[in-house]
């Protein structure tokens, strides 16, 4: 499997079939992708999927049992992690709290021929890069969680890796901070235009950061795309509920293009756009954004509803609906803060609305 296009740019990474065993685990299994030069993948998946075995066997850390590991043109497979080229960062950030930040981001840099001179200028470029020029003299313990996590992502740099790997780079930090840093750490890989492999079991994150995504689920790739592509074109409904929120209705297939939900009386035959090979019962997925309110005369898949209630989450309204003819069902739609008021208070007041058919997904 892919992640990315064919075409789109020369291949930096390549990972060939790997599989590996703890015991009876199968952790990885036959699993391969590829990156492009300069792009950020993003391995994502619950804790367990095997995504973090998969970033330390491409570092060296840890050995596959059987496939290759490609970079650069070089083989890696059997080559030690000092040999592989690349710099990681853990979200533990791993500095050592004896020495000063000049003298962690210093550390890789040792062995490599440098003079002190070389090296003092090298750490200098790093923290201006990082944006906290002046730190040398510090120690982690007087920095912020997120000050440490970019001196950390220095020491990583400073040794002009072709490969950075990150794994979990931001979990340990508070919400802010995290959205600040993600912004950062993309510019800077934009800007130095190094390949980049990150894992991490936030979507949000992935979806904000990655050119592509490679969702991981029992040491396997489910889907490999451009973020649009697996939120917007879940492959499974694993992809669909872990990536992003969704309404599930339970039904059965109707006539062609037909899915029908609920029984007798209150049965609702949707209108829908799924792939091929529609399965004879399943469930069908819509995005909350996708609930169209109010809406008019001639809309496909058009129902009477009322609000239940409805929770405000800053940018937006997330409002939960019962449909007249979907009893003990209830649907989620996402409103702009800007059309809450055209929506009746909860309570039994009835309006219009829709779900697109192009945005209704059938899974099995």
């Amino acid at each position: 499997m892919q992640a990315g296009k064919p075409g789109e740019g020369r291949v930096f990474l390549a990972v060939e079939d790997i599989s590996k065993r703890f015991g009876a685990f199968a952790a990885l299994d036959g699993v391969s992708l590829s990156v492009g030069q300069g792009e950020l993948l993003c391995l994502l998946g619950p804790s367990g999927c095997g995504k973090s075995t998969l970033l330390r066997i491409i570092a060296g850390l840890e050995r596959q049992d059987a496939g290759r590991v490609h970079a650069g043109g070089r083989e890696l497979t059997r080559l030690p992690p000092q040999a592989r080229g690349y710099g990681i960062l853990f979200q533990s950030y791993a500095l050592f709290p004896n020495l000063t930040v000049a003298a962690n981001v210093a550390y890789g840099l040792h062995g490599r021929g440098m003079g002190r001179a070389h090296r003092d200028a090298r750490v200098a470029e790093m923290l201006d890069l990082i944006g906290l020029p002046g730190s040398e003299h510090k120690y982690p313990g007087q920095l912020s969680g997120g000050q440490q996590q970019r001196v950390a992502l220095a020491r990583a740099l400073a040794p002009a890796p072709s490969l950075l790997l990150l794994d979990e780079p931001m979990s340990a930090l508070d919400a802010r901070v995290r959205e600040h840093l993600r912004i950062e750490l993309r510019q800077l890989q934009r800007r130095l235009n190094i390949t980049t492999v990150m894992v991490t079991h936030d979507q949000e994150e992935a979806m904000a950061m990655a050119d592509h995504i490679a969702v991981m689920d029992g040491g396997r790739i489910v889907q490999a795309g451009t973020p649009a592509q697996i939120y917007e074109q879940p492959a499974s409904a694993f992809v669909a509920n872990f990536v992003g929120q969704a309404n599930w209705l339970p039904g059965r297939r109707g006539g062609p293009g037909r899915f029908v939900v609920g029984d007798g009386s209150f049965a609702v035959d949707l209108e829908v756009a799924s792939p091929d090979g529609m399965p004879e019962s399943g469930r069908v997925c819509c995005r909350p954004e996708a609930v169209r309110l109010n809406a008019a005369d001639g809309d496909a898949n058009r129902l009477l509803a009322r609000v239940v209630d409805h929770t405000f989450l800053g940018s937006r309204y997330r409002v939960a609906l019962e449909a007249e003819r979907l009893p003990g069902m209830i649907l989620f739609a996402d409103v702009p803060r800007s059309e809450r008021h055209l929506l009746p208070g909860a309570g039994t007041q009835k309006f219009w609305i829709s779900l697109p058919a192009a945005a209704l997904r059938v899974f099995a």
